[in-house]
């Protein structure tokens, strides 16, 4: 049966603005692959990201690649031959599960063979700025189980202790986002064990990471721009004790079901994420997520609007995904 595709570009405003180490953003820019046989239709969303090299326009080419190999039939199998990891992928790959799902009146879940799908309690995300602004949102977030902090400046130590006192029943992820060095990783690691932080994700620049293998972790390190797709995975070991599995990196569920496997096999805890995109891209990683230790998927709860009908959060609590939306 022919499959015809289409590519979207769309933008989502957050509300406020989404600020890490690295930078400030005030809009989410999406592509969404749309796959039609004539008789039903698949989707996936994909979010482009300037730190792995990848742009709106270069990953809506890398898309439209595959058109005729699409028309012409090729499956989830096929794509890593054909494409390399990445947000492009990610999206065909989405779209393909959505697609075969609806042909088989199946959920992707049942093909999968999961067990049902629970409800996850996701972390909620506090944006990088000063202590004293950070804390304040932190405080308006202290009801939350789990809150992801975001850090990576050279002297982060009043951020996480301002953090921690704002909300003292909070569990606390650090998200570096590469942005400590070897000189200041010591103490800004033993500022977080003071303060019972639970995870520190991707202290040091990816690549430049080797001294984690050699200091001591007062506070359980996890990789997340270090860590891509299954391969990369005997190169951790040592250094990490956590992995971060986002769609966008590994080029679709397809791969991050096969990481997520493999991490286990080696002994990692297990985060999966997201980047700053609708429900339609978090749904997918909610099957993934369903066995992680750690889940950050509050990308909608971002942005200023939503897709209808969209993932459903209550408070910190999201569920499964309605066929509707995905899968």
């Amino acid at each position: 049966m022919t499959v015809n595709m289409e590519i979207t570009v769309e933008r989502w405003p957050i509300a406020g603005t989404f600020t890490i180490s690295r930078g400030s953003k005030t809009e989410a820019a999406v592509v969404v692959c749309t796959l039609r046989d004539g008789l039903h239709t698949g989707r996936g969303e994909c979010v482009p990201y300037a730190r792995y090299g990848e742009s709106l326009d270069s990953v809506c080419a890398e898309i439209e690649k595959l058109r005729s190999v699409l028309a012409a039939g090729a499956n989830r199998q096929d794509l890593p031959g054909l494409i390399g990891a990445g947000a492009a992928r990610n999206a065909v790959d989405c779209a393909l599960w959505d697609l075969e799902a609806k042909r088989a009146g199946r959920r992707v879940a049942d093909i999968i063979g999961l067990p049902p799908l629970k409800a996850l309690t996701t972390a909620v995300t506090v944006s990088f700025g000063d202590a004293q602004t950070m804390a304040a949102s932190a405080l308006a977030l202290s009801d939350r189980p789990v809150i992801k902090v975001k850090v990576g400046g050279e002297d982060d130590e009043d951020r996480i202790r301002a953090v921690a006192e704002a909300a003292p029943d909070s569990r606390i992820i650090l998200d570096a986002n590469e942005g400590w060095t070897d000189r200041n990783i010591v103490r800004h690691m033993l500022a977080a064990a003071k303060a019972g932080v639970v995870l520190i994700e991707q202290p040091l620049p990816a690549g430049k990471d080797g001294i984690l293998s050699t200091i001591p972790h007062p506070v359980p390190l996890c990789a997340d721009e270090s860590a891509h797709g299954t391969d990369d995975l005997h190169t951790l070991l040592g250094r990490y004790d956590s992995i971060n599995i986002k769609l966008d990196k590994t080029g679709g569920l397809t791969e991050a079901l096969r990481m997520q496997k493999r991490a286990r096999e080696l002994g990692f805890g297990i985060m999966v994420g997201c980047m700053v995109g609708t429900s339609l891209a978090m749904a997918p990683a909610i099957l993934v997520a369903q066995d992680a230790d750690f889940v950050d998927l509050d990308g909608p709860l971002i942005l200023r609007d939503d897709r209808q009908p969209g993932l459903v959060f209550e408070s910190s609590r999201v569920s499964p995904p309605q066929s509707e939306l995905w899968g």
